[in-house]
């Protein structure tokens, strides 16, 4: 069967290096919003306009700690829009989503699957038929994220990784939360071969991840209160 027109915009605020994505089909106009951030959500939502969609899910990958999520300002400007987080997040949101739920806007759907490891909340989003999956920080590229905090746990990311997203077709397209390099995208295929840390055993994994050393990231102090309350400060 032929995939539905798909609109698509990846977008990226610059200070924390999230990428928000703007997913929207062409038949209805109905559209999501994946991990929109607070200081660029006047910008996502003029694009939602100018491409004359209509707004109604934000979606965030977990509970960020590095930046404050943009669906609070999104819901004052697009009222219809209800936010989604998972249901093991522990934060607030308008709609809570388990393994295996569905997303839907217009002719087009998202599968959720959940990828804990950087957080116990995090979930994945699988577009099948536009063979797409959305990570947030669980897989990065060359990398993953990190487990030293927020209830991160490194062997349940190696599952959740090898589990959950390495088992798609090999040519699916990977778009992650966050690149520090530029880089925009990577596969399923390229990270299987090539990614350091998931090339290893689980054991070797977990060494690599417990041995970082990382300073906390910048905004957590203001991030986490304000995520946990819907991105509402």
């Amino acid at each position: 069967m032929r995939a539905h027109s798909l609109i698509f915009r990846q977008m990226i605020e610059y200070a924390s290096s999230t990428y928000t994505y703007i997913l929207g089909c062409g038949a209805t106009r109905k559209a999501v919003i994946i991990d929109p951030v607070m200081e660029t959500a006047h910008r996502d939502a003029q694009i939602i306009r100018d491409l004359h969609l209509d707004l109604i899910y934000g979606l965030n990958t977990h509970v960020h700690a590095d930046h404050i999520t943009g669906t609070g300002v999104l819901k004052s400007a697009f009222p219809g829009m209800k936010s989604v987080l998972s249901v093991h997040s522990g934060g607030k949101a308008d709609h809570f989503v388990k393994d295996g739920d569905k997303i839907k806007f217009g002719h087009e759907s998202l599968e959720v699957r959940t990828t804990p490891g950087h957080t116990d909340g995090c979930v994945s989003y699988v577009s099948h038929a536009h063979r797409m999956v959305f990570t947030g920080d669980a897989l990065l590229i060359r990398a993953c994220g990190r487990t030293d905090f927020q209830q991160g746990n490194p062997r349940t990311l190696y599952h959740s990784i090898w589990e959950k997203i390495f088992t798609l077709p090999d040519d699916f397209v990977v778009y992650v939360g966050h690149n520090y390099n530029g880089l925009l995208q990577t596969s399923i295929d390229e990270e299987k071969r090539l990614n350091p840390r998931l090339t290893k055993s689980e054991d070797e994994f977990v060494h690599i991840m417990e041995n970082l050393h990382l300073e906390p990231p910048k905004q957590i102090e203001q991030a986490l209160p304000a995520n946990l309350k819907d991105g509402v400060i």
